[in-house]
């Protein structure tokens, strides 16, 4: 009998993979639903004895089943796309059962946890470290940096929470990890529980991931016993993006309004519900198990570059040819990533811009292209790695617009405890569209009552003399990245593509250079 793969990840479901599943079935075959390669544009993907054929429709199954298909890509661990890679943490992917406890031990599975609890929580610590493993939400803080925070810190009761809260666009990663590997999320909870005392973490996931919601609770109630004493449960938010921030998370997971909290007192010290508490990133924590395998902090170390060491899983999105996951040491350039790998924009058009980092970050321009993937490198050009998404923009794209959107996606979501988020995202939307319109002072300006407003109509360049100034408010005042970073994305479309914002772009130009921004 034919044994058939097809993913069940929450994309390919959404391409039809259930009903091919089910197609292939009534064909005789035996199919296994397993976790995604990360190849999205070949979604569904149908893998029989190691050769791939997609992307598959229900009229395509007789053909692939009697060997004449043209939709075949040969063997899919060949694939250019896969081939180049050096997944960690993605090892298993395209490969197991998601909630298999079979396939996970067949692969490794439990070896890290195991291995943990051997050498004892100090000799943990002290491999994370040595690891070089930051934060993949985002900060990229070193983990075993607020690891032996945590274990140092006094008290009888502490938590791991796992922030799951993903938010960004082009971001999926997460997701890719709880529907096809939940046990590698679970096996880095439990060390890290080990690893600072902690017997309690809880799983904060976004409600609109269902899939990830189902497996995460099926791979918990299967695994318990594997993983005890340490105790492990889901909580789903409901949805706000600030709730990716490390205290709103907490305040949510409280079932306290969503709200950024002033810093100090650090989570390490006092997090959830008053306790020390490590936050850590699905990836962050997704990849400890191979850290904590023989010999698995010297291999991730000794990869990278700079500080930034390891992988990332990096998400391709937008308009772009070959969208999907592609993990590899941090060190390969911007141009590969889209140029190379991605195939370039799926439109055939000329790339205008890159975002990097979800919508908070800097868009990039082609000129940029030779910028290495490093946490260093990115900050040094006023950018952001974030959380590793992608977003690809062609020709048509109007910056302006997209810096816009900026300010309005700020708006929208502050949770409006800080002046400069909650009113400084609405005042850049009127600036920028007074901008575009060509307009010098907006209907609110003009009423007699507002005394402070000016007298005179402001130019252009005075216009965006203010936008730089509110952004440099925003980013310095700020109590967390949502209104801290939003202006990277704003300063970064006027800076590269004035023509967007402006009749006059040398107006911007001067603008901008006699600020310093």
């Amino acid at each position: 009998m034919t044994l058939v793969r097809i993913s069940d990840d929450a994309l390919a479901r959404a391409c039809g993979a259930d009903a091919l599943a089910a197609a292939f079935e009534q064909h005789g075959c035996t199919v296994h639903r397993v976790s995604s390669w990360g190849m999205q544009w070949l979604e569904p993907l149908v893998e029989i004895d190691g050769k791939g054929f997609g992307p598959a429709t229900l009229d395509d199954v007789a053909a692939i089943l009697d060997g004449t298909s043209d939709l075949a890509i040969g063997v899919i661990e060949d694939h250019p796309f896969i081939a180049k890679q050096q997944r960690l943490t993605f090892a298993r992917a395209g490969k197991t059962r998601p909630t298999s406890l079979e396939d996970y031990a067949a692969t490794g599975g439990w070896n890290g946890l195991k291995r943990a609890r051997e050498i004892g929580p100090e000799q943990i610590v002290e491999e994370v470290l040595h690891s070089g493993l930051r934060g993949r939400g985002g900060a990229g803080f070193p983990a075993g940096i607020k690891w032996r925070t945590v274990a140092a810190a006094p008290g009888s009761q502490k938590y791991i929470v796992a922030n799951a809260d993903e938010g960004d666009s082009a971001t999926f990663a997460d997701r890719m990890v709880m529907e096809g590997d939940p046990y590698a999320l679970i096996e880095g909870m439990a060390i890290a529980g080990q690893a600072v005392g902690a017997d309690q973490g809880y799983v904060y996931l976004r409600s609109e991931y269902p899939d990830a919601i189902a497996k995460m609770n099926r791979a918990l109630e299967l695994c318990a016993d594997i993983i005890a004493p340490f105790q492990c449960e889901v909580r789903v938010g409901a949805g706000a993006y600030v709730c990716g921030e490390e205290t709103s998370l907490l305040n949510s997971l409280e079932g306290k309004r969503g709200e950024v909290r002033a810093k100090p007192p650090l989570p390490a010290l006092e997090g959830l519900f008053g306790k020390p508490t490590v936050v850590n990133n699905i990836l962050t924590l997704a990849a400890v198990p191979h850290i904590l395998g023989q010999g698995g902090a010297n291999d991730y170390e000794a990869l990278g570059m700079g500080r930034s060491k390891g992988t990332m899983p990096i998400q391709l999105a937008g308009n772009i040819k070959h969208g999907g996951l592609y993990e590899t040491a941090f060190g390969i350039t911007l141009g590969e990533l889209v140029n190379d790998i991605g195939g370039g924009t799926q439109s055939g058009r000329p790339v205008k811009a890159v975002q990097v980092g979800g919508p908070l970050g800097a868009y990039l321009h082609p000129d940029q292209f030779d910028i290495k993937f490093d946490y260093e490198e990115y900050t040094a050009s006023e950018a952001l790695i974030g959380h590793g998404g992608i977003t690809v923009f062609d020709d048509s794209a109007d910056m302006g617009g997209m810096a816009r959107f900026a300010m309005e996606f700020c708006a929208a979501e502050s949770c409006g405890k800080c002046t400069p988020c909650r009113i400084g995202s609405v005042r850049g939307v009127e600036i920028i569209d007074r901008m575009r319109a060509g307009r010098k002072r907006d209907t609110l300006e003009r009423q007699p009552q507002m005394h402070n407003t000016p007298k005179q109509d402001r130019s252009a360049e005075d216009e965006v003399t203010l936008l730089a100034d509110l952004c440099d408010v925003m980013k310095s005042s700020s109590l967390c990245a949502l209104g801290g970073f939003t202006p990277y994305p704003v300063l970064s479309a006027m800076r590269h593509w004035p023509e967007d914002f402006s009749d006059n772009p040398d107006s911007v130009r001067n603008a901008l250079d006699r600020v310093g921004t």
